[in-house]
């Protein structure tokens, strides 16, 4: 196996649905519009990350672009917010900050049962999805941070090649090689026209002669970046679907139908593509809802035979992450309330409320059923 990595190369969406999301003045409201790229009204950058050439790279993007770009005279980000709660929320999630990833933020960690380890090309996202798991996982404002110091990122990862626990090891999916999430702590497709990060981390992997994969997930279609990229098969890219009737939970995201289209596109580009099923809602009418969508995926499909997984994520949530969304979006209709669900410990103590072993169960084996006669040619590598 050939261990050595590449040398770093220098350097809204439409929303028609009718989900209750927070009272939003009309200049920062997510949801006008069809299928655009996200644009921050305003973009800061550090001190520090304009010290990188893949940081003034993003700069110069956001200035192209015709962006508010504020160099900051240091490292600290600080917005001054509206006594308003609600206003706070929607100036945050319209800010995108350039700023240099600490190490602690750059030490790569497991993140199963998706892949060996997490690798973060940003922190928060521009969707206004009102199940968010970054809800409870992120402190402070929900800006979009992005990470200037892109070669030390791309340092950590040859020291754990061989490494993991979920692919490197694993009888089932060792065939995957050593495998990197890069959409655990944002979706890197939906920043990707600000950032060129994604598209520099795809060439690298196909630089990389090393038995390893990429893997991201998008709920958002634009594609365009990657589709001429010197891929070499070594990155996966999963859509993140819901069906439509559920799209009222996922405001500011691509339409579903785009996104469905966006991995036929992928697959026609040579890439490894997969289904991200997330989060599973168990709401009256999910069986027609999700069987429906498992055959919109075999219709746009059809004519290809692509390398195509399912990763099947039921919802879920903590009392932490349920005070943060009901905050965010107060009035939604996303059932979190204790009926049909059970208490799950997470390996850091904490309780998150999932369904219940019986409802578990029947939505496992109706998936299952579904994806075996529609799809008859994907693996699903895990339920969860």
């Amino acid at each position: 196996m050939a261990t050595a990595a590449p040398t770093a190369p220098h350097l809204f969406q439409d929303s028609t649905a009718n989900e209750p999301m927070p009272v939003i003045p009309g200049d920062l409201d997510p949801r006008p519009g069809r299928s655009r790229e996200w644009r921050p009204k305003r973009v800061l950058v550090t001190k520090s990350a304009l010290g990188w050439d893949h940081g003034r790279a993003i700069a110069e993007r956001v200035a192209g672009l015709g962006l508010d770009l504020v160099e900051l005279p240091n490292d600290r980000v600080k917005l001054d917010f509206s006594d308003d709660p609600r206003r706070q929320y929607a100036e945050s999630k319209a800010t995108m900050a350039v700023v240099v990833a600490p190490p602690s933020k750059r030490k790569l960690q497991p993140i199963a049962p998706s892949a060996d380890w997490r690798v973060d090309l940003a922190e928060g996202c521009p969707a206004h999805c009102s199940y968010c798991y970054l809800a409870g996982s992120l402190k402070g404002a929900p800006i979009t941070r992005v990470y200037a110091n892109f070669p030390e990122i791309l340092d950590e990862m040859p020291r754990h090649l061989g490494q993991g626990t979920i692919t490197s090891r694993s009888k089932t999916r060792r065939h995957e090689g050593t495998t990197y999430e890069a959409s655990c702590y944002t979706d890197p497709l939906a920043i990707e026209h600000l950032t060129g990060s994604l598209s520099a981390l795809v060439e690298y992997f196909g630089r990389w002669e090393a038995d390893a994969q990429l893997r991201f997930t998008s709920k958002f279609q634009t594609v365009e970046p990657l589709l001429g990229l010197a891929h070499n098969g070594r990155t996966r890219m999963r859509v993140s679907l819901n069906p439509k009737p559920y799209a009222r939970f996922e405001g500011g995201t691509s339409p579903v139908a785009q996104r469905i289209a966006a991995m036929r596109r992928m697959a026609e580009a040579g890439y490894l593509v997969g289904l991200t099923i997330a989060p599973i809602i168990a709401a009256p009418g999910w069986e027609a809802a999700y069987g429906g969508l498992v055959d919109d995926v075999a219709r746009a499909l059809d004519g290809l035979e692509p390398d195509l997984t399912v990763e099947l994520i039921t919802h879920r949530f903590t009392e932490g992450s349920k005070a943060v969304l009901d905050s965010w979006y107060p009035g939604s209709a996303l059932d979190m309330g204790p009926a049909g669900r059970s208490q799950k410990r997470t390996k850091f103590g904490a309780i998150k409320h999932v369904y219940d072993r019986d409802l578990m169960r029947t939505l496992r084996a109706f998936f299952e059923s579904e994806i075996a006669a529609k799809l008859p040619s994907a693996r699903i590598l895990y339920w969860t």
